[in-house]
């Protein structure tokens, strides 16, 4: 099966074609660094890694390149900057350095390239001088605006009229705009913000373009995969494409495909009724949920739905995350004596995957992949395991040795006190004498650990320290 996936723009599954199968690339909207990322800002992060890891599988690790942007000029950086009497790049790089720390711990792979606004001032305003020489772009008080009348297609990857947008948006009314679509390319600085020389004055440029900019010079145009989460189909990528199709095309209809080939959207991560935003104030941070849980179990909480879906957070989904992972480690555990025969994934987990990144359909397959080790042949439990191991990698998972996975915060000599309790309840609920093992029970509880029973015998793990999340 080849891999199709859903493009916004096409509204429909479209059979993956790169441009040059050589050089596949994908390029995401990163975050913008002034705080410490929730778990919804993750989400975009790990999808597109699984994304980025079946590409590196197709097309050979080294054919794909991808770019993951970091906005770090912006109000709120800003904001903080001042507030602590800092340069922002103190700011923008404490908060990279635990943003880039906390999702390796959820096991997402290094961006190929990770650009910064910062970085790409002269890209940006190279960008801007070529949009205002085409007619795209015109200055006013001291403001760079594109145009918006200017682009024919505008409003197509969202499906929007312009006076639907006008309407739906919140849209600066400014009196030297030509039209209240018209959105910022370049504004002037405020008092105490960073500043930078332009044609046009003194200033910084807004949001959208950097994005734009970051994509040519990192990736070259058209790259064949735009990623991010639905909240930026509009405005930020419906401005992106109107201003990157603009400044290297010209604004003439039917150049969407030369700017980026498919536009891939994941849904929201709610809590409660609501998204997931810091300005609400309902948020849970990854910094502090992976010092509690295991990053894959938070891992496997992001993909257990699809990725258009929106998913619902919770401390419940998150032990089940947790559990569906311990079937998967203990069915390893109680195979350490089997040989995998092999180290390709599984045909039917890889066909999930190529179907528009179906993880839930993925990850019924490693339960079966599980179920083999457990009540197959030799042959067919060495198949399996060596299966079980490559899909899981390829997805993200398994990355642990599973006796690190249950007891790796137990040191040998509360292993050994575990191990020895476990055996003398096992013996205590063989002679039914069910006081005692009651009591075992209890003193393990008492240890923090949790003992899980199934038809193949007794496993245990240490019980995370309790969170909030719930």
């Amino acid at each position: 099966m080849s891999l199709n996936l859903y493009d916004t723009m096409a509204r429909e599954k479209r059979p993956f074609v790169p441009v040059d199968p050589k050089r596949v690339t994908m390029y995401v909207c990163g975050p913008t660094v002034y705080n410490y990322a929730h778990i919804g800002n993750a989400r975009p992060v790990v999808v597109f890694d699984v994304l980025f890891r079946l590409l590196r599988h197709t097309y050979g690790a080294d054919a794909v390149l991808y770019a993951a942007n970091v906005t770090d000029v912006d109000d709120k950086i800003n904001a903080k900057a001042q507030a602590e009497g800092v340069a922002i790049d103190v700011i923008t790089q404490r908060y990279l350095d635990i943003y880039n720390r906390d999702m390796a711990t959820l096991g997402a792979l290094a961006p190929t390239f990770q650009p910064r606004a910062t970085q790409t001032m002269d890209a940006i305003i190279a960008m801007i001088a070529r949009l205002v020489d085409k007619g795209a772009a015109y200055a006013a008080e001291g403001h760079v605006l594109f145009s918006t009348e200017a682009y024919p297609d505008y409003g197509q990857l969202s499906g929007r009229s312009l006076d639907d947008m006008i309407a739906g948006a919140r849209v600066d009314v400014a009196p030297y705009k030509r039209n209240a679509a018209d959105f910022v390319l370049w504004k002037p600085s405020k008092p105490g913000e960073p500043v930078w020389d332009s044609p046009w004055g003194p200033g910084r440029p807004g949001w959208h373009i950097e994005c734009s900019a970051m994509i040519e010079q990192a990736l070259g145009l058209p790259i064949d995969i735009h990623g991010g989460g639905n909240d930026l189909i509009f405005p930020h990528h419906e401005n992106e494409l109107a201003q990157g199709v603009c400044a290297a095309h010209g604004c003439e209809s039917g150049h969407g495909a030369d700017y980026a080939r498919y536009w891939m959207h994941n849904g929201f991560l709610n809590f409660g009724s609501e998204k997931m935003s810091k300005s609400l104030g309902n948020v849970v941070l990854v910094h502090d949920l992976v010092a509690q849980t295991p990053g894959e179990a938070v891992r496997w909480a992001l993909l257990v739905g699809h990725y258009r879906a929106p998913q619902e957070w919770s401390g419940e989904l998150l032990e089940q995350a947790r559990k569906s992972l311990d079937r998967l480690y203990g069915a390893l555990r109680r195979c350490a004596d089997v040989t995998a025969s092999t180290d390709a994934p599984s045909p039917r987990f890889l066909a999930a995957l190529e179907d528009d990144l179906n993880t839930a359909q993925a990850m019924a397959e490693l339960f079966a992949l599980a179920s083999t080790i457990e009540t197959g042949t030799d042959d067919a439990r060495a198949q399996a395991k060596g299966e079980l191991l490559a899909s899981g990698a390829l997805m993200g998972f398994l990355q642990a040795d599973p006796e690190a996975w249950f007891q790796g915060g137990a040191d040998p000599e509360l292993r050994a006190r575990v191990e020895a309790l476990i055996a003398e309840r096992i013996a205590a609920r063989t002679a039914k004498d069910w006081p005692r093992a009651d009591a075992i029970r209890d003193e393990l509880n008492a240890l923090n650990v949790v003992v899980m029973d199934s038809a193949e015998g007794a496993t245990w793990r240490l019980r995370e320290p309790s969170s909030s999340e719930d």
